[in-house]
């Protein structure tokens, strides 16, 4: 592949990884609060949103040939009493992320069918890239549904879970990311997260392809 292809492919991850972010702030005005606006954080640029070592970490997992690529930005800065209705706003903001991440892969898969055929080297680089962003934004919305913390899926079941749950996820959430490592690396979670990454990517691109 070309230099254009990986310059490309890091355009794609910067902006599914900012999008994600930029959804979780506008859910949170939407419900009443406007901190991350105030914080400047609603913008396409990508400067405010970089963490160094969240943007690092998927070049090197790229680079290596790792099966399983991901990345995040800094956390969008919120302020749940702010809400209109907390649990709703809770809700919303821990599922738009993945909502928009989910959006932008089916916007991309069909963006995929109109473009020229294959033949031509931009094409075919602007496709593979496009296909890449199909699966990168699948992968960050499976990966963030996993509820642990600091993943949106902790603060999902936090919400949708009866109120003694929280008694026993809080104590575990100073080594939320120790616990995911941990759990990401067994192979019987790869294979699951493998398996529902693939079924969610193949039915985007038979439906729209």
């Amino acid at each position: 592949m070309t230099l254009l292809f990986y310059i490309l492919v890091a355009l794609v991850l910067l902006y599914s990884i900012i999008l994600h972010e930029i959804a979780h702030g506008k859910a949170a005005e939407v419900m009443g609060d406007g901190t991350a606006r105030m914080y400047g954080r609603l913008t396409l640029n990508p400067w405010p949103h970089l963490d160094p070592f969240g943007t690092i970490l998927p070049i090197l997992l790229i680079l290596i040939g790792s099966p399983m690529v991901f990345g995040w930005a800094k956390p969008v800065p919120i302020n749940p009493y702010n809400f209109t209705d907390y649990r709703k706003g809770m809700l919303w903001v821990s599922a738009a992320g993945i909502l928009t991440n989910l959006f932008v892969a089916w916007i991309l898969a069909a963006s995929i069918k109109f473009l020229p055929p294959a033949d031509a080297n931009l094409s075919y680089l602007l496709r593979e890239a496009l296909n890449f962003g199909v699966r990168i934004n699948i992968v960050l919305a499976v990966f963030n549904l996993i509820p642990i913390p600091p993943l949106d899926g902790s603060q999902l079941l936090k919400t949708l879970a009866p109120d003694f749950y929280d008694s026993y996820i809080r104590p575990i959430e100073p080594f939320g990311m120790i616990i995911l490592i941990m759990f990401i690396t067994f192979p019987g979670t790869q294979i699951l997260l493998g398996t529902v990454i693939e079924w969610i990517y193949n039915l985007l691109m038979l439906r729209l392809i």
